[in-house]
């Protein structure tokens, strides 16, 4: 690994070695569960004393990044967090309950002609018009996932007005126009990243990320939007657990299937592929 100290002059000693360390983690060349340099190494690296390695040392692993295993060294610890997916939820929802604080660019929002995809699963003719949404979302102000999202043009229209990078669109229809959102469907795949999605995401062109594609239903099975998201797979994971059928397990007759389907994200420190459109 390639330490430059041009950018670092001015910081305290303790805060570049941090600093450096941080940047390597949150890039993934220091992957969960990968070994940091020896104290030894840092000292030589940063010319700089065996205190101030420590000391930067414990405002990671402070922080959660790493971990310290006594005569072995300091390792990147696996801070992702769990949040539950049972239940319908939205992004914010997900990032906020797993103590991350999430915040939303805006890259497009206007009107297109669907396509045939589209069409078919919002439930409208093929070529009519219907509304597209592209959000950039990000966790600690580093991004987690991209949004293409469409919308029939009535329930886009009780979006106008409204600011898309702060509000999610559960929040506008179910808070202010009493319209639930009581079913979603996904459909989950692992894809490679091109060009312009890597570009969003600032990863490299062909990594993999997770697709995740939901349709979100209101009362009558109506199609609310269909959503295509792309999380970084260094930021979020999915954990499923499940139970054994009823009939095959008679001390618990009320069992469900589906016990668990959470993900599980990073927790991306605050200071800090083939992309279907």
């Amino acid at each position: 690994m390639q330490y430059s100290s041009s950018r670092h002059q001015r910081l305290p000693r303790h805060e570049v070695v941090s600093q450096w360390l941080r940047s390597e983690i949150d890039s993934g060349r220091l992957g969960i569960g990968a070994q940091l340099p020896s104290e030894k190494e840092l000292q030589k690296t940063f010319n700089i004393s065996r205190i101030t390695v420590r000391r930067a040392l414990q405002t990671l692993e402070s922080e959660g990044l790493i971990y310290r295993k006594q005569g072995l060294g300091s390792f990147v610890a696996d801070y992702r967090v769990r949040h539950g997916l049972v239940r319908l939820t939205d992004f914010s929802e997900d990032i906020s309950g797993a103590g991350i604080e999430p915040s939303s660019k805006v890259l497009f929002y206007a009107q297109e002609n669907a396509s045939e995809e589209v069409a078919l699963t919002l439930g409208i003719e093929p070529n009519s018009v219907c509304a597209r949404l592209d959000r950039l979302r990000l966790g600690n102000g580093k991004p987690i996932a991209f949004d293409r999202t469409w919308l029939p043009l009535y329930y886009a229209r009780l979006l106008d007005g409204r600011d898309l990078s702060k509000e999610t669109i559960y929040q506008i229809l179910q808070r202010e126009y009493k319209i639930p959102v009581v079913r979603g469907r996904y459909l989950i795949e692992a894809v490679n990243a091109d060009k312009e999605l890597a570009g969003y995401l600032e990863i490299k062109e062909n990594q993999a990320v997770l697709a995740i594609y939901r349709t979100s239903f209101t009362v009558s099975d109506q199609p609310i939007y269909f959503q295509k998201r792309y999380y970084r797979c260094d930021r979020v994971i999915y954990e499923l657990e499940l139970e054994r059928d009823p009939s095959k397990n008679p001390s618990i007759p009320s069992a469900l299937p589906l016990r668990q389907f959470s993900p599980l994200f990073v927790q991306v420190p605050k200071n800090g592929q083939g992309f279907k459109k």
